[in-house]
């Protein structure tokens, strides 16, 4: 009788259970599928996830509250924006971030002024989606060979891709509303 009224907490409790591995087994198959997709090997993807890390905790430790300074790096290329209080500051950081191990090169796009306002990250974070939107719908690049990245208006491309798939993805970006200008931190596969 006890066993009878235990069931049903126990299929729900196994129910719930097996909802949590399906996210998870979901999450696992969603990487999967981006990582297959992109031009990068597994090696080089999980190096600029160790690269970003360094960095990023390197600028941490040295400047604490003193910098808004974000950075990705691809393909090992790290790039830094952000705001910084002077020339020496930001030198500093491009070379922190040069002398990391693995990388192999830094664009270095901090710019020395006060750190941006929550509203004017809120606007980079919307410029960012509809770039990225309008890539998607793209035919000439694959959204996917792209990485946008927006700070102060100014939209940042990196890829390995095609001079072709380059061009695209600037024009696309270019013509987008708010931009302001575009950078492009691409490597050629032609």
């Amino acid at each position: 009788m006890k066993l009878s009224a235990l069931s049903p907490v126990v299929i729900l409790v196994a129910l719930l259970s097996l909802q949590g591995c399906a996210a998870v087994v979901a999450t696992g198959v969603a990487t999967g599928i981006m990582v297959a997709n992109d031009r990068r090997t597994s090696g080089t993807i999980l190096e600029d996830r160790v690269i970003k890390s360094k960095v990023a905790n390197l600028i941490n430790e040295k400047y604490e509250d003193e910098v808004q300074v974000s950075l990705t790096s691809y393909n090992r290329v790290v790039l830094l924006y952000g705001q910084v209080p002077s020339q020496e500051v930001m030198d500093d950081i491009g070379s922190m971030a040069l002398e990391t191990q693995n990388v192999r090169d830094v664009q270095n796009e901090i710019i020395i002024a006060g750190a941006s306002s929550f509203v004017a990250r809120s606007n980079d974070s919307l410029i960012t989606s509809k770039v990225k939107s309008r890539l998607m719908g793209n035919d000439d690049v694959g959204a996917n060979h792209v990485k946008v990245v927006t700070d102060a208006g100014s939209v940042y491309l990196m890829g390995l891709v095609t001079r072709s798939e380059a061009a695209s993805a600037t024009q696309t970006a270019a013509t987008t509303s708010g931009v302001k200008r575009v950078v492009k931190v691409f490597e050629f596969l032609d």
